[in-house]
């Protein structure tokens, strides 16, 4: 049995949900509720010592860190997501990462929370969200050719890492009306089943 111990809402979970399902594999939710802290329990933290999600039970292996689960299942169900050539991986993994360490890693859930705990009531969670996404999915949108997905003509990383940062973008208001090139992605992927699948909408816990 394959198991995630995820959280709806969080855009790493987000990201294997999608691969799990291009991947058509059958598997397990377990939920892990970040907003009651359970996270930090011992009972996860024997799972993830850094005390996050997802955290993937597979083939045996207890995987965590969403990028490297990706590419885990890339590697092993040929999920085609990274390119042939080393200069077209080179160029996906850029995408992906531009949004999963640049932007996801200063919106994650702890980190906001921390600066609005510190900030004296200067800033609240959607300013702290705005001022992070708006401007770094702006630079994402001028490294994206125009296509119907984020590089070349086939899903990819950089597609699996956008689509769950685009969900918080609507969440906490961020204005796309400037990022043409974004929303044709997220327009055409929006019925694919896998994405659709995936959607937090669709597995609220």
């Amino acid at each position: 049995m394959i198991r995630l111990f995820d959280y709806w809402r969080s855009t790493a979970s987000y990201r294997v949900r999608i691969a799990l399902g291009l991947a058509g594999l059958e598997w397990e939710s377990v939920p892990v509720n970040l907003v009651d802290g359970a996270q930090r329990g011992d009972e996860h933290l024997e799972r993830n010592p850094q005390g996050l999600v997802p955290v993937l039970e597979i083939d045996g292996l207890r995987l965590t860190q969403s990028l490297a689960i990706v590419e885990y299942l890339d590697e092993t169900r040929g999920l085609g997501l990274l390119p042939e050539d080393a200069a077209g991986r080179a160029r996906v993994r850029g995408l992906a990462q531009a949004i999963a360490m640049e932007i996801h890693a200063v919106c994650n859930l702890r980190v906001a929370k921390h600066a609005v705990a510190h900030s004296d009531g200067g800033i609240t969670m959607e300013s702290w969200m705005q001022a992070f996404i708006g401007p770094g999915l702006a630079a994402v949108e001028e490294m994206l050719d125009g296509g119907d997905t984020c590089f070349g003509k086939e899903v990819t990383l950089a597609d699996v890492c956008l689509i769950p940062q685009l969900y918080n973008a609507h969440r906490w208001g961020v204005a796309l009306d400037g990022l043409s090139k974004i929303r044709r992605v997220e327009a055409a992927l929006a019925d694919h089943p896998a994405f659709a699948a995936a959607h937090p909408d669709r597995v609220a816990q």
